[in-house]
């Protein structure tokens, strides 16, 4: 989950460069039909998996379903607000991860893990009303903001449904038919996009953009997140989630794109104070 924080940052640096060029919706078809290739590849080619539809097809199609509301969500909101504050948003989800995986699974929080959630919650509310207390009162919100926090619902709910919709598949055939169960989503927001895109025109930064989100992002995060959520609680798993805005801090940083206040880095390191007390926390 470490390696999965560190990865799911870049998706937000390299996403919000690519928003610049293309809509969300293109963006987002375009990236998973190369998933459903990288995943095809990995599952019948790589893993030897053999092909057959699985059962009860309609659990890929909710998860792919939550999941192209989120990645949706998040591209949109790239064309309104910076990397750091939708990654701010994005660490609210364990908090709300708890809350469904206790009404869809009747997990239980311990006291503890709640309470590093709370912590860590606060800290990412500090970074995403960037340090002003008068915006907090006011609960000033960006538009950007808004919209992704509508695909972290989305996310809370998907990662306590990978536990409940586990049939003992395999997990290259599982995150294949996720992502296959994605695309039809996406085809009404994006196809007619994707089709008009002029792609020897797009800077090199499209492409590269599309191709880390497709083969890291997606393919990767996803076995990276199914190994974790089954053997980890649900709010745990995406707890190591709050580590994501100082990753984004720092490749923000390096990427020249400026470093943020101290005041905001201080509500960055206290979701990962938050972290700290979950991993040393019995599950």
């Amino acid at each position: 989950m470490l390696t999965f924080s560190a990865l799911i940052a870049g998706s937000f640096s390299f996403g919000g460069l690519a928003a610049q060029h293309m809509g969300a919706g293109p963006l987002t078809l375009w990236r998973y039909l190369l998933t459903v290739v990288v995943l095809g590849v990995l599952t019948f080619g790589y893993a030897r998996v053999p092909f057959r539809i699985p059962r009860q097809l309609w659990r890929f199609l909710i998860l792919g379903g939550l999941i192209a509301v989120y990645m949706l969500t998040m591209f949109k909101a790239l064309e309104f607000t910076d990397p750091v504050s939708t990654g701010a948003v994005f660490t609210l989800m364990p908090l709300l991860s708890a809350g469904f995986a206790f009404l869809l699974l009747s997990q239980h929080t311990r006291p503890g893990v709640l309470a590093g959630l709370i912590i860590a919650a606060l800290g990412a509310v500090w970074v995403i009303f960037r340090a002003n207390i008068q915006a907090i009162l006011a609960f000033d919100i960006g538009q950007g903001e808004l919209i992704f926090f509508v695909g972290v619902i989305c996310h809370a709910i998907y990662v306590p449904l990978i536990r409940k919709f586990d049939r003992k598949e395999n997990p290259f055939a599982f995150g294949f038919w996720v992502a296959a169960c994605t695309v039809p989503w996406l085809l009404v927001p994006g196809a007619a996009g994707l089709a008009s895109t002029d792609f020897p025109s797009l800077p090199a930064i499209v492409w590269i953009a599309v191709a880390y989100l497709a083969v890291v992002t997606t393919a990767i995060t996803f076995l990276l997140l199914q190994y974790a959520s089954l053997r980890l609680p649900s709010s745990k798993v995406l707890g190591y989630g709050y580590l994501t805005p100082s990753f984004i801090i720092l490749l923000e940083g390096i990427l020249g794109h400026g470093w943020v206040s101290l005041p905001v880095l201080a509500g960055a390191l206290t979701t990962a104070c938050g972290l700290a007390l979950m991993a040393l926390l019995p599950d």
